[in-house]
């Protein structure tokens, strides 16, 4: 299972490309899930629901099933949030995992940047960043200059999807497994 991140600040377009990103590479024959990270505290279940209620009455995992889909909802309570390797190793095996956030971990990564949005370029200073997707050109990114890291237009997603098939190592269509 190979992992690849996508960071950037909030309101740079994370979730629009990844959203962009999976048909396309889907499409292209290899299964995709996701990984996102918030530093919102976030709840996906309701008040007044049995699966609400046997979290607040103290369960540690609460597994919730119907025809559709299930989802376990694991409660941290006291303890730290897992690390990447701790989720991904509860995740099913697939061909590739984007990791939507995060910017802090090491795994590789592709920089979502827009200079409207008046943060400062993160793979000036973030080794981890293999390539950065921009709606800028380069030449109005110094702090990319003497990185050797590629700048791929943010509108096109199939060259973002071809640079991540090629740094993973993933062919399309090919299922084997590996890490």
């Amino acid at each position: 299972m190979k992992i690849f991140g996508l960071v950037g600040w909030s309101g740079s377009g994370k979730t629009t490309l990844v959203s962009g990103l999976l048909p396309e590479l889907i499409g292209r024959g290899l299964t995709v899930s996701t990984m996102k990270h918030t530093h919102h505290n976030f709840d996906i279940d309701k008040k007044g629901k049995d699966s609400f209620e046997h979290r607040m009455a103290g369960a540690t995992e609460v597994l919730i099933t119907g025809s559709s889909r299930w989802a376990i909802l694991h409660e941290n309570r006291d303890a730290p949030e897992p690390s990447i390797d701790d989720l991904l190793a509860r995740m099913e095996d697939v061909d590739l995992v984007l990791i939507e956030g995060f910017k802090s971990h090491n795994h590789q990564k592709m920089e979502i940047y827009r200079p409207a949005v008046g943060k400062p370029l993160l793979a000036a200073e973030d080794q981890s960043i293999v390539a950065v997707a921009s709606d800028a050109k380069a030449a109005d990114l110094p702090g990319l200059a003497g990185r050797g890291v590629p700048l791929i237009s943010l509108n096109d997603i199939k060259a973002i999807a071809d640079f991540i098939i090629g740094h993973t190592g993933l062919e399309s269509g090919v299922h084997d497994g590996a890490a």
